[in-house]
């Protein structure tokens, strides 16, 4: 049975603290062992066969372009988000799924202090994908994959996905990837709500009766008023998103 604010808003039931603490020592012996469970994921992942991918696959930098193999920066591993790209459309209408969990990647000190580089490679051009990089004051190493690099970087897969390199010299091998919920390690805001009350908010969640859900799992939860969520503080910072495009009357895409 659940409470109720002064506002008319569900609220979980009030209990001592004893009991209180009771209860989430019960969920934490099962929370360590979905820890555990993940672990032994991560093991399993470590065992996998690999893929040999040519290091020669041309990408486009600022300064134009930039073999597979450079984008390691000397480093043996690399880390790759496949950025989805609506050419031409203005930055309000960009997939707002590839710029939540973009937004969350910053702070890559951690991954280089293992040998792991980390690099956004964008399904758009790259001058008018790296403005947008520019507007949302991201400073991750930025490429675009030129159209002839997409299926041997891609194979019969989907821009959204999230990869894995080993490089061994002048070689290069893919060791994992993934897409969808898989991708969600590169946004630590899931995992902060879920720790939360209300959880995320979102429709599918199974939650108490009466529990706020706002939001779907087709791109809405990502989009506020209209434009990816994290656009309007660049917005309200005076930052200009003009891409060098102009929106017209065509349906505005969606993403995977």
């Amino acid at each position: 049975m659940t409470e109720t604010s002064a506002a008319g808003h569900p609220l979980p039931r009030v209990a001592d603290r004893r009991t209180w603490q009771a209860r989430i020592d019960e969920l934490r012996v099962r929370e360590k062992a979905h820890t555990r469970a993940g672990d032994a994921l991560a093991a399993e992942r470590r065992r996998l066969p690999m893929v040999e991918v040519d290091p020669r696959t041309p990408l486009i930098g600022a300064d134009g372009p930039v073999p597979l193999v450079d984008v390691f920066g000397g480093r043996s591993q690399l880390i790759a988000y496949f950025q989805m790209w609506h050419t031409g459309r203005p930055a309000a209408e960009q997939c707002e799924g590839c710029t939540f969990s973009t937004a969350h990647i910053n702070e890559l000190s951690y991954l280089h202090s293992r040998d792991v580089g980390y690099a956004t490679l964008c399904q758009g051009p790259y001058e008018e994908s790296s403005r947008y990089r520019d507007f949302m004051g991201w400073t991750i190493p930025w490429y675009s994959v030129p159209r002839d690099s997409v299926d041997r970087l891609v194979a019969d897969r989907h821009f959204g996905i999230l990869v894995t390199y080993l490089r061994d010299d002048d070689k290069v091998y893919e060791t994992y990837w993934t897409t969808g919920r898989g991708n969600e390690p590169m946004a630590p805001s899931y995992g902060l709500l879920d720790l939360t009350v209300y959880g995320r908010q979102e429709f599918w969640e199974d939650s108490p009766e009466g529990w706020p859900r706002h939001w779907d799992s087709r791109g809405g939860q990502f989009r506020t008023d209209g434009r990816p969520t994290a656009q309007w503080s660049r917005i309200r910072a005076g930052r200009d998103d003009d891409l060098g495009t102009s929106s017209d009357d065509r349906p505005r895409p969606h993403c995977h």
